[in-house]
C-alpha cells in the first residue's frame, strides 16, 4: 500500500502550488480559518451573533458570513477583533509584525 502526503494529495486533487485552482483553494481555506478564529473569540466572550453584530454595527446574517470566511476583507477582520477588544498583528515574512488594532 502506498501512502501519500497531504501535499501530494492537494497537488493531485486541487492542483499544483501556484496554479489558479490551488491559489483559490488556499485563499478560501485561509478565509475560513480566520472566520473560525473570529467565531471562537465571539463564543469565548459568550456573545450571540446578534450581540456581536450590534457591536460591529452589522446584522447577525453578516456575522454568520464572516464566521464562514465569506467576503472577508482586512477591514472587516480588524473591525471584528476591535469589537471583541482583541489585539491583532499582521506578520509578513521578511518584515516585522504590524499591529492592526
Amino acid at each position: 500500500m502506498k501512502y501519500y502526503t497531504h501535499k501530494e494529495v492537494l497537488d493531485e486533487v486541487i492542483g499544483k502550488e501556484c496554479s489558479p485552482a490551488r491559489v483559490e483553494y488556499d485563499a478560501k481555506l485561509q478565509a475560513y480559518l480566520v472566520g473560525e478564529a473570529i467565531k471562537a473569540a465571539r463564543i469565548a466572550q459568550n456573545l450571540t451573533q446578534e450581540e456581536f453584530g450590534k457591536m460591529m454595527g452589522i446584522q447577525a446574517a453578516r456575522v454568520s458570513k464572516i464566521e464562514h470566511g465569506q467576503n472577508l476583507t482586512l477591514n472587516t477582520i480588524i473591525r471584528a477583533f476591535k469589537a471583541l477588544d482583541i489585539s491583532v498583528n499582521l506578520e509578513i515574512a521578511g518584515t516585522s509584525k504590524v499591529p492592526l488594532c
